[in-house]
């Protein structure tokens, strides 16, 4: 992920200035452990101010309204008890040439700073302390003890210290190609680190990005660069440097990340608030989708395992208990050749009732023929009562299973993210599994989006009838049972995990066989047979559709069905094309 770097936070905090100073503070919101929304009003509107910390995604940008869930964080309190209703007033570099901002709050403009709000943009040591107009700390983020940092701890009600300066050499326009040629070169090495450890301001991937549009590789050295590349280098040093001055800057997205120079332009950006934001979002809910599907997947497994083992159990002893009646019938021919019994027998052969062939019956010794066969009766009824038992807990262990199979389906089909609605289904799967006993309630967000339970795929017929399919369980439900009209077709693979499938009707219209095999391909798609060539596929009105009493989420039954046979690979091509 590519860190906001002295260039990008210059850019930034540039258009900041221009069109939020000054503006009134109104609300203070925390998003998550690492990021902060400050509600901003100006006479032209209302803009939202989200400050992180996060050591990898660590930024200021204008950003989204934060969801309208419990704040529970305690700096979000302590911030706006102090600095609500004030008015933002400046923004300042807190030293030349370092990642660090001041924010300065006071009762209206033209006044002395009350409070200031150093913002600390340090990739893994990034922190946003608050101050009053002496610099004691009134809270900080991130509180940082003696023992973590002897040289610069950060605690409430000490006096705030600047982060260390940087001793690399200031880059100035006026510094000639010889002189910047002579630092640069003076140690044989990488281009890239040579200008890294020799000036201020630069990271890898604005290096990278001036190398590149100089046509030279990051990795050449600096003893093989020709005059032509060197001079073509500084052209794109000194561009750089110009935007600094003059606060110009081109934001645009790249193959790799973005560029607030206009360099490597993939797609230029109308806003580079919205770019900065839009990017970084995009990264943390990638980063969070793939250790929540992780998490997800591999807690399932685990369940589904051991639930494995229990269902071999009890399939066992069932099996077992199918021997009642054989144990029943050894009692019956004990008690009706009780002549053919003598003292120590350990086993007698006696002829079957029904064909006279002989059976052996193993006994006792020390028991005679009577007490034998009640102990036969005993075993008979005690199998018989445990059949009956273990029919129940293994009809319970089946239904669970194939609850968290759909489950399982349902994460399987979510196999890499594209957009935050893949997050948001992943996180209703997560709550899902909670509200169940799967999982621990543990410190988290719910989707944030009221429309999260509605977000489902969409895909339109040939006929041009919508289709709408579950991406989870509670989707499911929502789908069949609120969704679902009178005059739909409610479509599912038969009796195989998968999503709920939907074909929206209106009154009158008929769906031909074209849409019919359509949605039955989709329905075979988001299934656990994904990977089958042919899969049998029920359909019926939802009015038939019902959810037993009882059941757990996605779970229901339906009759008066159709099957038809969907082919998942069509919708493979589809998607493939389209991608």
């Amino acid at each position: 992920m590519q860190t906001v770097d002295f260039t990008t936070l210059v850019a930034v905090f540039s258009d900041i200035r221009n069109h939020w100073l000054p503006s009134r503070l109104e609300k203070v919101y925390q998003r998550d452990r690492y990021t902060i929304t400050i509600a901003l009003r100006t006479l032209n509107g209302r803009g939202w101010l989200d400050i992180c910390w996060h050591p990898q995604a660590a930024r200021m940008c204008i950003g989204d309204p934060p969801p309208r869930l419990p704040d529970t964080f305690t700096f979000s309190q302590q911030l706006i008890h102090q600095l609500g209703g004030l008015a933002l007033i400046g923004i300042e570099a807190l030293a030349p040439w370092e990642r660090a901002v001041d924010l300065q709050f006071a009762r209206r403009p033209g006044e002395a700073p009350l409070y200031h709000l150093y913002i600390e943009i340090m990739s893994k040591y990034s922190n946003v302390v608050l101050t009053d107009a002496k610099d004691t700390i009134i809270t900080v983020a991130h509180q940082v003890s003696e023992k973590k940092s002897s040289v610069r701890p950060l605690l409430t009600g000490q006096i705030y210290e600047k982060p260390p300066k940087l001793t690399n050499t200031i880059p100035t326009l006026e510094e000639s190609q010889q002189r910047w040629q002579e630092r640069v070169s003076l140690v044989p090495g990488a281009i890239k680190k040579r200008l890294l450890e020799n000036y201020r301001g630069l990271s890898p991937a604005l290096i990278e990005s001036m190398v590149y549009c100089a046509g030279i590789s990051p990795q050449s050295n600096t003893d093989s660069l020709t005059d032509d590349a060197w001079e073509e280098l500084f052209q794109y040093w000194q561009a750089w440097l110009q935007a600094l001055t003059e606060d110009k800057f081109k934001p645009v997205s790249t193959s790799t990340g973005y560029n607030v120079l206009g360099w490597q332009a993939l797609e230029t950006a109308n806003d580079i608030q919205e770019l900065i934001n839009k990017y970084y979002i995009n990264h943390l809910n990638q980063q969070q989708f793939s250790q929540l599907r992780h998490q997800l997947s591999q807690k399932l497994s685990n369940i589904l395992t051991k639930l494995g083992v229990k269902q071999q159990t009890f399939a066992n002893r069932l099996q077992e208990s199918q021997h009642a009646d054989t144990y029943r019938q050894q009692a019956d021919l004990l008690m009706a050749y009780l002549q053919n019994w003598k003292p120590g027998m350990t086993e007698i052969e006696l002829p079957d009732f029904e064909t006279g062939e002989p059976v052996t019956i193993k006994l006792e010794a020390d028991k005679n023929a009577v007490q034998n066969a009640q102990r036969f009766y005993k075993q008979h009824q005690k199998l018989k009562r445990a059949s009956e038992v273990v029919k129940l807990l293994l009809r319970e262990v089946e239904v669970e299973i194939n609850y968290l199979e759909q489950v399982e389906a349902a994460i399987a089909q979510i196999d890499d993210y594209k957009s935050h609605i893949d997050l948001q289904t992943l996180e209703q799967i997560r709550e899902e599994l909670i509200q169940q006993k799967y999982l621990e309630a543990r410190e988290y967000r719910s989707p944030s989006s009221k429309d999260a339970i509605s977000n489902f795929h969409r895909y339109q017929t040939p006929s041009g009838f919508e289709v709408l399919i579950g991406r989870n369980n509670s989707q499911n439900d929502y789908l069949s049972f609120r969704v679902a009209g009178d005059y739909d077709l409610w479509f599912h693979a038969q009796e195989l995990p998968g999503s709920h499938v939907l074909l929206r009707l209106e009154p009158g219209t008929v769906a031909d066989s074209k849409d019919l095999q359509f949605t039955a391909n989709l329905a075979a798609y988001y299934s656990r047979a994904r990977q089958s060539e042919q899969v049998p596929v029920v359909y019926t009105q939802p009015k038939h559709v019902y959810k037993p009493k009882g059941a757990k989420p996605g779970i229901a039954i339906y009759k008066q069905e159709r099957i038809i046979w969907g082919q998942p690979n069509t919708v493979t091509q589809i998607l493939s094309k389209t991608a």
